[in-house]
C-alpha cells in the first residue's frame, strides 16, 4: 500500500479530516489530487460567451412533479425552479457563503431576533410585474400557513412576524435569535413568485422563461432578456431531460444527445474521465446517504433495535464498493467535514456484529425480518447497498429483506411512508437548517419521525447563541444525540460527480447542491 493510499484509507474511516489528509500528503511530498477524493474541478477562467442550447440529462424527474417551489423533492425539477426559473432572496456561492441575490444587502439587530432585507429595485418576474415587498412577503407566507405542507415549513417556522417598509424593504421578526438567517432566505424552496400568481404557474424571476413541460419528462426554456444578473444565463435556452437511468444519462452524453449530465456511475467514471471530449467535474460537499427508520413504527420505535441496525451496516465497504472510493463513512449523523461545527473528535461508529447481536437481543424482538424499501432512484447503487447492507447484517444474525421499489414515484409513495428506506440528502449549508428541516419534531420532512425533547431544546438553543464556541458545544451534543438516538443510519458521505462535454465552461463549482449548486444553467457557458 503506497503512503497515498494509507492516507486515503484513514480519510475513508474517518480517522483523519480533509484538512488533515491535504496537510499530511504535503509534508510527505505526495500530490493530493492524485485521489479521487481530491482531484480538482477544472476551472476554466474565461470571459463567459451567450449563446447555444444546454441539454441536461437528469435523474429524479417524477409524473407527480410541480412547479410549486413549496413541493420540491427531486433534482430535475430543483434544477428547473431554483437554477432556471427562479431566485431566492440569497444565493449561496462556492466558498458556501450568502450572497446577496433578490436582496440587495441585509442587516440584523444586535440580538439576531430582527433582520432588514433591501430588495434590488426594477426586477420584473416572467409577466413583467415589477417584483416588490409584497411579493416577498407573500412568497414566504405560502411556506408558512398553518395547513402548508411546504417542505420549507420547518425552516421558516421561527419567523414571527413579517413586515414592509415601503416597496423595496421587507423586516423579518423572529420567534428567537438567528444568526444564520441569510442562508435560510436562499433555500431552494424560497423562490420569489409574484403574489397575484398560483404557485404553480412557473412564472418567477430567473434567467430562463419557461416555454415548455411535461412533469418528470421534459423541459424547455428560453434566455429572459429582462434578467436583472448581468454576466448570468449565457444560454439562448436549456433543455431538461429526466433520465433516471445512470447507463443512458451515460450513454446520452457519450453519444452527444445532451451536454451535462448528474450522478454519473461510479462503477465506470473512471473510463468516462478518459473519453475524448468529456470533462467529469466533482464537488465535496455535504451531500449523503442514509436509511430512515420510522420512529413511530415497531420495530423501529425501539433505539435498541435501531442501534443493532447501525452496528450490522459495514459503512468502510459501502464507500469502497457503492461511491468507489468518492465518499467517506458517515456516523450516522448528517452533519458534514464541510460543515463549520462538524463534530470532528465524535467516536466514529464502525461495522461491529457483536454489538449488533448485542443491541438485537436487549431489544426482545426475536427473528424479527426487517424490510429495506430502495431504489435507483434514491441514489445511484442505492439497491446494490441494500444489498451489501442484507449481507452485513446477516452476519449479526439480523435478517434484512431488500425490497426494490419502482422509480417513478418514489419519493411519493416510498419515502416518508415506508417504515425503512434508502434516502439521498442533498445536505444544507448549515446545522439549523439541516437539523430543522429533518430532524425537527413534526416538521414535513422529519422521514424518521423523530422526537426528542432535549434535541429540540438544544435546537432553538444553539440558533440564537452569538458565542461561537457554545453554539459549537451544542452542536456536537445534538450530533451525539442524532447518532445514539436517532432514527438513521448514515453510512456515507457522497462526493458529487457530474460530467459534460469539454465545450462547457465554467468558474468554480459551488458544492452546496449538485451541478453547481443547481445553478448550472445559469453559471455555465459554452466555450
Amino acid at each position: 500500500m503506497s503512503k497515498l493510499e494509507a492516507l486515503e484509507q484513514l480519510f475513508n474511516l474517518g480517522k483523519i479530516t480533509r484538512r488533515e489528509f491535504i496537510e499530511r500528503a504535503a509534508a510527505l511530498g505526495l500530490a493530493a489530487a492524485a485521489s479521487p477524493l481530491f482531484f480538482p474541478t477544472p476551472a476554466k477562467a474565461a470571459t463567459p460567451k451567450k449563446g447555444g442550447r444546454l441539454r441536461i440529462g437528469i435523474s429524479g424527474g417524477s409524473t407527480t412533479d410541480s412547479l410549486d417551489p413549496a413541493t420540491m423533492t427531486d433534482m430535475m425539477m430543483q434544477v428547473v425552479i431554483c437554477g432556471q426559473l427562479g431566485n431566492s432572496l440569497v444565493e449561496i456561492n462556492h466558498k458556501i457563503e450568502p450572497i446577496p441575490e433578490l436582496a440587495e444587502n441585509w442587516e440584523a439587530s444586535a440580538d439576531a431576533k430582527q433582520w432588514t432585507f433591501q430588495l434590488r429595485k426594477g426586477v420584473e418576474f416572467h409577466n413583467g410585474k415589477t417584483m416588490d415587498a409584497d411579493d416577498v412577503i407573500h412568497s414566504i407566507n405560502h411556506h408558512r400557513g398553518k395547513e402548508s405542507k411546504s417542505a420549507a415549513k420547518a425552516i421558516v417556522d421561527p419567523i414571527a412576524d413579517i413586515r414592509k417598509d415601503g416597496k423595496h424593504t421587507v423586516i423579518f421578526t423572529l420567534k428567537g435569535g438567528n444568526a444564520d438567517f441569510p442562508y435560510i432566505m436562499s433555500d431552494y424552496h424560497l423562490i420569489i413568485m409574484p403574489k397575484d400568481g398560483k404557485p404553480d404557474a412557473g412564472i418567477f424571476t430567473g434567467g430562463y422563461i419557461l416555454k415548455k413541460y411535461e412533469p418528470g419528462v421534459y423541459t424547455f426554456v428560453e434566455r429572459n432578456p429582462n434578467y436583472f444578473k448581468t454576466g448570468r444565463a449565457h444560454f439562448d435556452a436549456v433543455e431538461t431531460l429526466a433520465i433516471n437511468d445512470v447507463n443512458a444519462r451515460t450513454n446520452a452524453l457519450k453519444t452527444g444527445q445532451i451536454d451535462v449530465m448528474n450522478r454519473c456511475e461510479l462503477k465506470t467514471v473512471h473510463f468516462l474521465q478518459r473519453t475524448k471530449g468529456i470533462q467529469v467535474m466533482q464537488q465535496n460537499g455535504t451531500k449523503h446517504y442514509t436509511f430512515a427508520m420510522r420512529c413511530d413504527t415497531a420495530p423501529y420505535d425501539n433505539n435498541d433495535a435501531r442501534m443493532a441496525l447501525k452496528y450490522a451496516v459495514d459503512r468502510e465497504q459501502l464507500v469502497k464498493t457503492i461511491l468507489r472510493g468518492y465518499g467517506t463513512v458517515g456516523n450516522d449523523h448528517p452533519i458534514s467535514t464541510a460543515n463549520r461545527y462538524h463534530a470532528s473528535d465524535l467516536e466514529q461508529r464502525h461495522y461491529d456484529p457483536d454489538k449488533a447481536k448485542f443491541h438485537l437481543k436487549k431489544a426482545g424482538i426475536g427473528k424479527t425480518e426487517f424490510r429495506l424499501h430502495t431504489a435507483e432512484a434514491a441514489y445511484v447503487g442505492a439497491v446494490d447497498a441494500g444489498v451489501l447492507y442484507k449481507e452485513s447484517a446477516t452476519k449479526a444474525g439480523i435478517n434484512i429483506e431488500v425490497v426494490r421499489e419502482p422509480n417513478d414515484g418514489y419519493w411519493s409513495n416510498v419515502w416518508l411512508k415506508k417504515p425503512w428506506c434508502a434516502v439521498f440528502w442533498g445536505g444544507r449549508p448549515t446545522e439549523d437548517m439541516m437539523f430543522s428541516t429533518a430532524y425537527k419534531a413534526g416538521v414535513p420532512w422529519n422521514d424518521t419521525f423523530w422526537n426528542h425533547e432535549r434535541f429540540n431544546k438544544l435546537l432553538v438553543e444553539a440558533r440564537a447563541e452569538m458565542d461561537q464556541k457554545k453554539r459549537r458545544d451544542m452542536y456536537v451534543e445534538m450530533q451525539q444525540i442524532v447518532r445514539d438516538e436517532g432514527g438513521v443510519v448514515v453510512p456515507m458521505f457522497a462526493t458529487d460527480l457530474s460530467a459534460a462535454t469539454d465545450k462547457i465552461a465554467h468558474d468554480p463549482l459551488a458544492v452546496n447542491w449538485e451541478l453547481d449548486g443547481l445553478k448550472c444553467s445559469e453559471r455555465w457557458w459554452f466555450a
